[in-house]
């Protein structure tokens, strides 16, 4: 029977007075997770943190709502317009000036 193993690298590094160590250069600027495994044991990891406010992008179905979005944005480029002319109209229940409602939408 063949067991798969994991290559693992051990190196001795010095706590400095500020209580930090050096990953090397390669890991400069990553993230990383430290879990405290028991007192003297860490375990550290590289991660890539998402920001609370990002998280719902990694939901299901969010990746299609933002292409749908983006291909509405692209259909639709942006025109100008009169802002206080929208605002009235808004006020209007959506209604341009002038126009009454139906007595069907009333009810």
């Amino acid at each position: 029977m063949e067991m798969d193993t994991v290559a693992s690298k051990t190196s001795v590094k010095v706590v400095g007075s500020n209580g930090q160590i050096s990953l090397g250069k390669e890991f400069a600027g990553r993230q990383v997770l430290v879990q405290e495994r028991e007192p003297g044991v860490w375990l550290v990891r590289t991660a890539l943190v998402v920001p609370e406010n990002e998280l719902w992008l990694h939901q299901p179905g969010a990746r299609e709502d933002l292409r749908r979005a983006l291909d509405w944005a692209q259909r639709n480029p942006p025109k100008e317009s009169d802002p206080d002319a929208v605002l009235k109209r808004l006020e209007n229940g959506g209604r341009a000036k002038g126009k009454k409602r139906s007595a069907r939408s009333e009810q």
